[in-house]
Protein backbone atom coordinates (compact mmCIF):
# COMPACT_ATOMS: atom_id res chain seq x y z
CA UNK A 1 0.00 0.00 0.00
CA UNK A 2 1.25 3.43 -1.02
CA UNK A 3 1.74 6.77 1.29
CA UNK A 4 -1.02 8.10 -0.48
CA UNK A 5 -3.66 5.23 -0.14
CA UNK A 6 -2.80 4.91 3.83
CA UNK A 7 -3.63 8.77 3.92
CA UNK A 8 -7.07 7.82 2.00
CA UNK A 9 -7.99 5.31 4.55
CA UNK A 10 -10.40 6.23 7.06
CA UNK A 11 -9.42 4.88 10.70
CA UNK A 12 -12.64 4.35 12.64
CA UNK A 13 -13.18 4.11 16.43
CA UNK A 14 -15.50 1.25 17.14
CA UNK A 15 -16.25 0.03 20.78
CA UNK A 16 -15.52 -3.45 21.65
CA UNK A 17 -17.63 -5.63 23.75
CA UNK A 18 -15.31 -7.47 27.04
CA UNK A 19 -18.03 -9.11 28.80
CA UNK A 20 -15.96 -12.60 28.19
CA UNK A 21 -12.57 -10.95 28.10
CA UNK A 22 -12.19 -13.20 31.11
CA UNK A 23 -13.36 -16.53 30.22
CA UNK A 24 -10.30 -18.86 29.44
CA UNK A 25 -10.19 -20.47 25.75
CA UNK A 26 -8.16 -22.69 24.42
CA UNK A 27 -6.23 -22.67 20.90
CA UNK A 28 -6.28 -26.44 18.83
CA UNK A 29 -4.24 -26.65 15.78
CA UNK A 30 -5.38 -29.39 13.46
CA UNK A 31 -4.70 -30.95 10.73
CA UNK A 32 -5.63 -29.92 7.12
CA UNK A 33 -8.47 -33.01 6.48
CA UNK A 34 -10.15 -31.87 9.57
CA UNK A 35 -9.89 -28.05 9.19
CA UNK A 36 -11.71 -29.17 5.73
CA UNK A 37 -14.49 -31.16 7.02
CA UNK A 38 -15.38 -28.34 9.65
CA UNK A 39 -15.74 -25.61 7.36
CA UNK A 40 -18.04 -27.23 5.09
CA UNK A 41 -20.45 -28.36 7.79
CA UNK A 42 -23.32 -26.34 8.66
CA UNK A 43 -23.21 -24.31 11.52
CA UNK A 44 -25.55 -26.13 14.05
CA UNK A 45 -23.97 -29.64 13.72
CA UNK A 46 -21.98 -31.42 16.38
CA UNK A 47 -18.32 -31.84 14.78
CA UNK A 48 -16.38 -33.40 17.63
CA UNK A 49 -16.49 -34.52 21.02
CA UNK A 50 -13.61 -33.86 23.50
CA UNK A 51 -12.39 -35.93 26.34
CA UNK A 52 -10.36 -35.30 28.92
CA UNK A 53 -8.92 -38.26 31.35
CA UNK A 54 -7.45 -37.15 34.20
CA UNK A 55 -5.41 -39.40 36.47
CA UNK A 56 -4.51 -38.20 40.00
CA UNK A 57 -0.27 -37.23 39.52
CA UNK A 58 -0.22 -37.24 36.52
CA UNK A 59 -0.87 -34.79 33.38
CA UNK A 60 -4.56 -34.71 32.01
CA UNK A 61 -5.45 -36.54 28.24
CA UNK A 62 -7.06 -34.59 26.01
CA UNK A 63 -8.40 -36.49 22.74
CA UNK A 64 -10.94 -35.69 20.06
CA UNK A 65 -13.03 -37.70 17.99
CA UNK A 66 -14.99 -36.74 14.85
CA UNK A 67 -18.79 -37.29 14.69
CA UNK A 68 -20.39 -39.44 12.22
CA UNK A 69 -22.15 -36.18 10.64
CA UNK A 70 -18.85 -35.01 9.87
CA UNK A 71 -17.90 -37.71 8.23
CA UNK A 72 -21.35 -38.47 6.30
CA UNK A 73 -20.28 -34.62 4.70
CA UNK A 74 -18.08 -36.88 2.38
CA UNK A 75 -18.38 -40.31 2.70
CA UNK A 76 -15.79 -41.25 0.06
CA UNK A 77 -13.12 -39.59 1.69
CA UNK A 78 -11.88 -41.94 4.60
CA UNK A 79 -10.20 -39.89 7.08
CA UNK A 80 -8.95 -40.58 10.89
CA UNK A 81 -11.83 -40.51 13.50
CA UNK A 82 -9.46 -40.65 16.79
CA UNK A 83 -7.15 -37.62 17.99
CA UNK A 84 -5.05 -36.92 20.86
CA UNK A 85 -4.26 -33.31 21.81
CA UNK A 86 -0.87 -32.15 23.20
CA UNK A 87 -1.72 -29.48 25.77
CA UNK A 88 1.29 -26.73 26.05
CA UNK A 89 0.72 -23.68 28.21
CA UNK A 90 1.05 -20.44 26.99
CA UNK A 91 3.65 -18.32 29.12
CA UNK A 92 5.58 -15.15 28.24
CA UNK A 93 2.24 -13.93 26.06
CA UNK A 94 -0.99 -12.21 26.00
CA UNK A 95 -3.30 -13.97 22.93
CA UNK A 96 -6.91 -13.30 22.99
CA UNK A 97 -9.52 -14.28 20.32
CA UNK A 98 -11.95 -11.53 18.44
CA UNK A 99 -15.22 -11.73 16.49
CA UNK A 100 -17.20 -9.32 14.69
CA UNK A 101 -20.71 -9.28 13.55
CA UNK A 102 -22.79 -6.81 11.12
CA UNK A 103 -26.05 -5.43 12.23
CA UNK A 104 -27.83 -7.52 9.63
CA UNK A 105 -26.65 -10.93 11.43
CA UNK A 106 -26.97 -9.64 14.43
CA UNK A 107 -30.61 -8.85 13.43
CA UNK A 108 -30.59 -12.09 11.81
CA UNK A 109 -29.78 -13.99 15.11
CA UNK A 110 -32.67 -12.15 16.80
CA UNK A 111 -35.08 -13.75 14.51
CA UNK A 112 -35.31 -10.60 12.11
CA UNK A 113 -33.79 -12.50 9.18
CA UNK A 114 -35.97 -10.03 7.08
CA UNK A 115 -34.08 -7.07 8.47
CA UNK A 116 -32.95 -4.59 5.71
CA UNK A 117 -29.84 -3.41 7.88
CA UNK A 118 -26.57 -3.04 5.73
CA UNK A 119 -23.83 -5.34 6.70
CA UNK A 120 -21.16 -2.60 6.42
CA UNK A 121 -18.18 -2.33 8.00
CA UNK A 122 -18.78 1.20 10.21
CA UNK A 123 -22.25 -1.34 11.26
CA UNK A 124 -19.97 -4.07 12.81
CA UNK A 125 -19.81 -4.75 16.22
CA UNK A 126 -16.04 -6.31 18.02
CA UNK A 127 -16.34 -8.52 20.77
CA UNK A 128 -13.93 -9.92 22.59
CA UNK A 129 -14.37 -13.90 23.32
CA UNK A 130 -11.84 -14.99 25.70
CA UNK A 131 -8.12 -14.71 26.80
CA UNK A 132 -5.96 -17.94 25.25
CA UNK A 133 -4.99 -20.04 28.00
CA UNK A 134 -3.72 -23.13 26.59
CA UNK A 135 -2.42 -24.26 23.09
CA UNK A 136 -3.35 -27.60 21.95
CA UNK A 137 -2.24 -29.26 19.00
CA UNK A 138 -4.03 -32.46 17.31
CA UNK A 139 -1.98 -35.54 16.40
CA UNK A 140 -3.69 -38.56 14.67
CA UNK A 141 -2.96 -42.03 16.06
CA UNK A 142 -1.02 -44.00 13.74
CA UNK A 143 -3.55 -46.26 12.82
CA UNK A 144 -3.96 -47.88 9.10
CA UNK A 145 -6.41 -45.30 7.78
CA UNK A 146 -4.10 -42.76 8.64
CA UNK A 147 -1.14 -44.38 6.88
CA UNK A 148 -3.17 -44.71 4.14
CA UNK A 149 -4.10 -41.13 3.81
CA UNK A 150 -0.83 -39.86 4.45
CA UNK A 151 0.50 -42.24 1.57
CA UNK A 152 -2.09 -41.03 -0.92
CA UNK A 153 -0.89 -37.14 -0.13
CA UNK A 154 2.58 -38.18 -0.54
CA UNK A 155 1.74 -39.99 -3.99
CA UNK A 156 -0.07 -36.30 -4.95
CA UNK A 157 2.61 -34.62 -4.39
CA UNK A 158 5.04 -36.65 -6.20
CA UNK A 159 2.72 -36.10 -9.35
CA UNK A 160 3.99 -33.69 -11.97
CA UNK A 161 3.08 -30.81 -12.43
CA UNK A 162 3.07 -31.09 -16.32
CA UNK A 163 2.23 -33.94 -18.21
CA UNK A 164 3.25 -34.74 -21.59
CA UNK A 165 -0.16 -35.78 -23.81
CA UNK A 166 -1.02 -36.85 -27.02
CA UNK A 167 -3.28 -34.75 -29.11
CA UNK A 168 -5.44 -35.33 -32.20
CA UNK A 169 -5.79 -32.08 -34.22
CA UNK A 170 -3.43 -29.37 -34.61
CA UNK A 171 -2.38 -26.56 -32.42
CA UNK A 172 -2.51 -22.96 -33.93
CA UNK A 173 0.10 -21.47 -32.42
CA UNK A 174 2.59 -18.61 -33.80
CA UNK A 175 4.77 -19.17 -36.93
CA UNK A 176 8.77 -18.81 -36.37
CA UNK A 177 9.94 -15.87 -37.76
CA UNK A 178 12.85 -14.97 -40.26
CA UNK A 179 13.70 -11.86 -39.22
CA UNK A 180 12.14 -9.63 -36.90
CA UNK A 181 11.34 -5.87 -37.95
CA UNK A 182 13.30 -4.17 -35.97
CA UNK A 183 16.45 -6.18 -36.62
CA UNK A 184 15.25 -5.11 -40.48
CA UNK A 185 15.39 -1.39 -39.93
CA UNK A 186 18.52 -1.25 -38.08
CA UNK A 187 20.55 -3.14 -41.22
CA UNK A 188 18.86 -0.70 -43.94
CA UNK A 189 19.68 2.06 -41.53
CA UNK A 190 23.28 1.02 -41.10
CA UNK A 191 23.28 0.04 -44.90
CA UNK A 192 22.24 3.33 -45.71
CA UNK A 193 24.79 5.34 -43.73
CA UNK A 194 27.45 3.99 -44.77
CA UNK A 195 30.70 2.90 -43.86
CA UNK A 196 32.22 5.43 -41.74
CA UNK A 197 35.59 6.84 -43.89
CA UNK A 198 38.29 8.67 -41.83
CA UNK A 199 37.84 12.75 -42.87
CA UNK A 200 41.09 14.35 -43.01
CA UNK A 201 42.53 15.10 -39.63
CA UNK A 202 42.47 19.31 -39.49
CA UNK A 203 38.51 18.51 -40.91
CA UNK A 204 37.82 16.50 -37.57
CA UNK A 205 39.55 19.18 -35.41
CA UNK A 206 37.81 21.82 -37.12
CA UNK A 207 34.65 19.89 -36.09
CA UNK A 208 35.54 19.64 -32.52
CA UNK A 209 36.45 22.96 -32.16
CA UNK A 210 33.23 23.55 -32.89
CA UNK A 211 31.54 21.58 -31.06
CA UNK A 212 33.29 22.47 -27.81
CA UNK A 213 32.00 26.03 -28.39
CA UNK A 214 28.92 25.25 -27.85
CA UNK A 215 29.47 22.82 -24.64
CA UNK A 216 32.30 22.21 -22.41
CA UNK A 217 32.14 18.16 -21.93
CA UNK A 218 31.48 15.59 -24.39
CA UNK A 219 31.05 11.69 -23.87
CA UNK A 220 32.80 9.80 -27.23
CA UNK A 221 29.24 8.57 -28.55
CA UNK A 222 27.56 12.40 -29.01
CA UNK A 223 31.46 13.08 -30.27
CA UNK A 224 31.06 9.98 -32.83
CA UNK A 225 27.58 11.12 -34.24
CA UNK A 226 28.56 14.93 -34.55
CA UNK A 227 31.94 14.00 -36.54
CA UNK A 228 30.72 11.03 -38.00
CA UNK A 229 34.32 9.47 -37.90
CA UNK A 230 35.29 5.42 -36.72
CA UNK A 231 35.65 5.50 -32.79
CA UNK A 232 39.21 4.63 -33.06
CA UNK A 233 40.24 7.18 -35.21
CA UNK A 234 38.54 9.95 -33.38
CA UNK A 235 40.22 8.75 -30.08
CA UNK A 236 43.49 9.16 -31.84
CA UNK A 237 42.69 13.24 -32.68
CA UNK A 238 41.15 13.53 -29.43
CA UNK A 239 44.18 12.54 -27.23
CA UNK A 240 46.11 15.24 -29.21
CA UNK A 241 43.28 18.18 -28.45
CA UNK A 242 41.65 17.21 -25.90
CA UNK A 243 41.66 15.68 -21.70
CA UNK A 244 39.67 12.69 -20.68
CA UNK A 245 38.48 12.63 -17.15
CA UNK A 246 38.59 10.25 -14.68
CA UNK A 247 37.15 12.03 -11.63
CA UNK A 248 33.56 13.41 -11.14
CA UNK A 249 31.49 15.41 -11.72
CA UNK A 250 32.30 14.84 -15.16
CA UNK A 251 33.69 11.40 -15.30
CA UNK A 252 34.52 9.92 -18.77
CA UNK A 253 34.40 12.85 -20.79
CA UNK A 254 36.44 15.04 -23.05
CA UNK A 255 37.82 18.25 -22.27
CA UNK A 256 39.83 20.83 -25.16
CA UNK A 257 43.32 21.00 -23.21
CA UNK A 258 44.45 24.31 -21.63
CA UNK A 259 46.39 25.71 -24.66
CA UNK A 260 43.12 25.58 -26.62
CA UNK A 261 40.03 26.56 -24.72
CA UNK A 262 40.23 30.31 -26.20
CA UNK A 263 37.13 30.98 -24.22
CA UNK A 264 38.85 30.76 -21.17
CA UNK A 265 41.17 33.77 -22.47
CA UNK A 266 38.23 35.71 -23.34
CA UNK A 267 36.38 35.45 -20.12
CA UNK A 268 39.57 36.18 -18.41
CA UNK A 269 39.26 39.34 -21.15
CA UNK A 270 36.12 40.32 -20.08
CA UNK A 271 37.18 40.23 -16.35
CA UNK A 272 39.64 42.32 -17.52
CA UNK A 273 38.32 44.76 -19.19
CA UNK A 274 35.58 45.18 -16.37
CA UNK A 275 37.56 45.57 -13.42
CA UNK A 276 39.96 48.34 -15.79
CA UNK A 277 36.30 50.03 -16.43
CA UNK A 278 35.41 49.93 -12.62
CA UNK A 279 38.75 51.38 -11.48
CA UNK A 280 38.95 54.30 -13.97
CA UNK A 281 35.55 55.18 -12.57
Amino acid sequence: MSKDEKDKVQIIDKDLDLSNAGRGVWLVKVPKYIAQKWEKAPSNMDVGKLRISKTPGQKAQVSLSLTPAVLALDPEEKIPTEHVLDVSQVTKQTLGVFSHMSQAEMAANNGKENSTAPALSDNEKLYMEGRIVQKLECRPIADNCYMKLKLESIRKASEPQRRVQPIDKIVQNFKPVKDHAHNIEYRERKKAEGKKARDDKNAVMDMLFHAFEKHQYYNIKDLVKITNQPISYLKEILKDVCDYNMKNPHKNMWELKKEYRHYKVEEKKEEEHKSGSSDSD
